[in-house]
């Protein structure tokens, strides 16, 4: 005799859904979006809600579908968000554009796309010209976000705040499958031509739910999230979606991330979560010593996409009295991949945390074969999980191994107490008479330093030992002799490890996401010119 087992209902893991809940059980909870003068714009999650469908009106007048991807060219402003969920809610996907990045850069990229709906913020609507002059298939560009002074010659440009007044009609959302595509994401192309990141329906649904654990990013309904993070990289690590989800008042900087902008915010709105890269902090830190602000009610600091140093992580707990929460992850990974619990007593800017439920990691040797031990050891890290990538954009190969596992180009090892601790890239790496030079590990000794702000160590070509490195530091307010410098490298590492130069820079140059643009370094640096 057969068994009739019961059944669950069927319920796709689709993204609308967050905005829908915040709607329905937090329709009075605030984005807020900075606007230039210190104003501030506000609206609840029910209003914006309903201003999301009607813009899923406007795309479908033009012609947006299913599976269509919509451009976007924007800061982090409420006009950004109601978008991402009107593209995303009728099934269309969302690809995020750099706006540090050059017309012809990102034109490449639309094409790729095929993109035929832009949505720009005004103040890019030159960049946007020169994105549908390089032979792209942008045929509609909307603009939002003030100023909106005026509209010039480029054919097909509309303001999108009147097209939502006039909106007819009712698209479905979440007519599609879980494992729809939602969005797309440019790498950042340090080492090679960028690369498309597609996310699912599915993956940043579960890369969500793990973002809101107690040891991960723990935001619920009483926090006030700032997301310094831009929304055109990585899923805005996933802030979008987690502040909805939970209840949390969204605060968004629009293009304003100055230390200034921030502190001002950041008390203005009563911020208890801050989420961004490092050098964000550093200016933020800088203009709380200069002017003697305090923020009293910011509580965490979570910070990732590059390292960050045990100098400013010592500063930044000191003089704010915040928890800060390392993480590390990739654009491949939705992005997060370990972050460190706020629970934990002692942390460490060395360490990146451990990874949540649905993230893998493995260390191997150079061929990828596991190594024996996997803590303490250091290799080549590989990662997989629900949120990690399989392969690129427009590609039929896997970039994963035959067991799925991803290579990140990341050396690293695992303590043992289970927390990942980045070593170095594997491209960063220096050969100096034969011999491997790890720069990631003389950039955290300096970095300890004192009054130092951002470091990093590049390799020069030399005749006799092929490479030598070359040290490059950004300084504080007070400034540092190199004797302090090597004493911190001295007797810690190898003797010929010590580098042949040191660079001091007034600000350290940065790539499109907020990392240190080693490319540029060793253009301007590295030649021993």
């Amino acid at each position: 005799m057969s068994v009739t087992h019961g059944a669950m209902q069927a319920y796709p893991l689709t993204l609308e859904k967050f905005l829908e809940h915040a709607a329905a059980w937090h329709p009075e909870a605030e984005v807020v979006t900075a606007r230039d003068g210190g104003r501030v714009d506000r609206i609840g999650y029910a209003a914006l809600h309903g201003r999301s469908r009607r813009i899923s009106a406007v795309l479908h007048a033009r012609g947006v579908r299913t599976g269509d991807c919509v451009a976007t060219l924007a800061w982090n402003t409420q006009a950004h968000l109601e978008v991402w969920y009107a593209v995303m809610g009728m099934g269309a996907v969302c690809h995020t554009l750099n706006p540090r990045l050059s017309a012809d850069q990102l034109a490449a990229m639309v094409v790729q796309s095929q993109a035929r709906v832009l949505v720009c913020s005004a103040d890019l609507v030159s960049l946007a010209h020169g994105i549908a002059a390089s032979g792209s298939s942008v045929e509609h560009c909307l603009l939002i976000d003030p100023p909106l002074e005026a509209l010039d010659e480029m054919t097909g440009v509309d303001r999108l705040e009147p097209l939502i007044a006039e909106a007819a009609g009712d698209v479905p959302w979440g007519a599609f499958p879980e494992t729809a595509p939602c969005g797309l994401c440019f790498t950042s192309g340090t080492t090679g031509a960028p690369k498309g990141v597609t996310y699912t329906h599915r993956s940043s649904f579960l890369h969500t739910l793990r973002l809101l654990q107690v040891d991960v990013m723990a935001i619920g309904a009483r926090d006030r999230v700032l997301a310094a993070v831009p929304m055109f990289h990585a899923n805005a690590w996933g802030l979008p979606f987690a502040a909805p989800a939970s209840g949390a008042r969204l605060v968004l900087p629009g293009r304003r991330l100055d230390g200034a902008s921030l502190a001002s915010l950041i008390a203005g709105e009563g911020v208890t979560v801050a989420v961004g890269v490092p050098t964000i902090w550093l200016d933020l830190l800088d203009q709380v010593e200069r002017t003697g602000t305090d923020l009293p009610t910011l509580e965490r600091i979570i910070v990732g996409g590059s390292p960050l140093s045990p100098a400013l992580m010592a500063r930044l707990e000191a003089r704010l009295g915040v928890q800060i929460q390392t993480s590390w992850g990739m654009t491949e990974l939705s992005p997060l991949g370990t972050i460190a619990a706020a629970s934990v007593p002692v942390r460490s800017a060395v360490s990146s945390g451990r990874p949540p439920i649905g993230v893998e990691l493995r260390i191997t040797d150079t061929d990828g074969r596991p190594l024996a031990s996997q803590r303490t050891s250091e290799g080549h890290l590989r990662v997989r999980g629900s949120s990690v990538i399989e392969r690129y954009f427009g590609e039929d190969r896997p970039t994963t191994d035959a067991e799925g596992w991803l290579p990140t180009g990341d050396l690293a090892r695992v303590d043992d107490a289970g927390n990942l601790i980045i070593t170095g890239r594997a491209k960063d790496l220096i050969k100096s008479g034969g011999e491997w030079i790890n720069p990631r590990e003389m950039e955290l000794l300096v970095g300890s330093v004192p009054d130092i702000g951002l470091v990093a160590v590049i390799g020069r070509p030399d005749d006799k030992w092929g490479e030598r490195p070359v040290l490059v530091v950004e300084e504080g307010r007070t400034p540092v002799t190199d004797e302090a410098l090597l004493a911190a490298l001295r007797d810690r590492v190898p003797s010929w490890w010590m580098p042949d130069a040191i660079v001091r820079v007034p600000r350290m140059p940065l790539s499109p996401t907020g990392k240190i643009d080693k490319l540029t370094l060793r253009r301007l640096y590295g030649s021993g010119a």
